[in-house]
């Protein structure tokens, strides 16, 4: 990882994409090499790991519950909206960097079409927190990926200057990425490697997402305030899809999504209305 930016300047090179391709290479070699060639024999090698996994973190369902939501772009992303005032650089990056991970997600499970924990093991044997998952998409996680391209935005673009505050930063980024996506284990809709994997396929499509719009610079018309109406707009709308998730489900994340959304709301509103 090329952590050598500064807060305000980075700069996306070819070589950084080195460490996600060789760990990605490691991971594949690492299945190939102890005969992990099936869809089956994928979830077999992996049966200790997941039920140890599931079953120490499955102890706080609350929290990890709550936690796991992170991984949907648009509970995530409505704790940043506040950043198009403060920090718009890290909305410059964001769209091309979660198209990227959405095209890169939806190829890859399509691919791999490896079966979720509860259609290969006896649901019984572990536990299960909210929807039950059964489709042939566990492998990338969707929702690990997501994290990690966003959190990857935010390791460049809020990069310290200070080389020890930078590994400090990367440090602390890539714990709290791997803590949040192992959730996915502990719900159990997925596999361990299914979240590593996604972790590092995240990584990748953030640094390809900023990467494309170091190149073309196509989210510029963010920074400039006659724009805001378009993010009121939108959200409006988030805000509503958040409300009908609460009569749903009343989780505290929820609440605290649609209270970021209003202060955002509120701070743009407020601003276009003294431009």
């Amino acid at each position: 990882m090329n952590i050598n930016h500064s807060r305000n300047s980075y700069f996306i090179k070819p070589t950084d994409f080195l460490v996600p391709i060789l760990l990605i290479s490691v991971i594949a070699v690492f299945l190939y090499f102890n005969g992990v060639l099936t869809a089956h024999q994928y979830a077999e090698f992996q049966v200790n790991w997941f039920f140890y996994i599931n079953a120490t973190l499955s102890q706080f369902p609350a929290i990890i519950y709550n936690l796991t939501q992170l991984g949907d772009a648009l509970i995530c992303l409505s704790l940043l909206t506040i950043f198009i005032v403060y920090k718009p650089k890290i909305w410059e990056q964001l769209p091309s960097a979660l198209i990227v991970s959405a095209l890169l997600s939806s190829v890859l499970k399509n691919i791999f079409s490896v079966p979720r924990p509860a259609a290969v093991f006896d649901q019984t044997q572990f536990v299960i927190i909210g929807k039950t998952l059964t489709g042939h998409n566990s492998l990338p996680s969707g929702h690990s990926i997501t994290l990690f391209t966003i959190l990857t935005v935010l390791l460049y673009v809020l990069m310290p200057k200070k080389k020890m505050q930078q590994w400090a930063w990367a440090f602390f980024i890539i714990l709290v990425g791997l803590c949040l996506v192992f959730t996915r284990v502990g719900v159990g809709a997925h596999f361990p490697i299914d979240v590593i994997s996604g972790s590092i396929v995240g990584y990748m499509s953030g640094l390809l997402g900023m990467f494309i719009n170091q190149k073309y610079n196509l989210w510029a018309w963010i920074y400039n305030p006659k724009y805001y109406p378009f993010f009121m707009v939108l959200f409006v709308v988030c805000g509503g899809v958040i409300i009908s998730k609460i009569i749903h489900e009343p989780l505290p994340i929820y609440y605290v999504s649609i209270l970021m959304l209003l202060m955002s709301l509120y701070k743009i509103t407020a601003i276009y209305v003294k431009k």
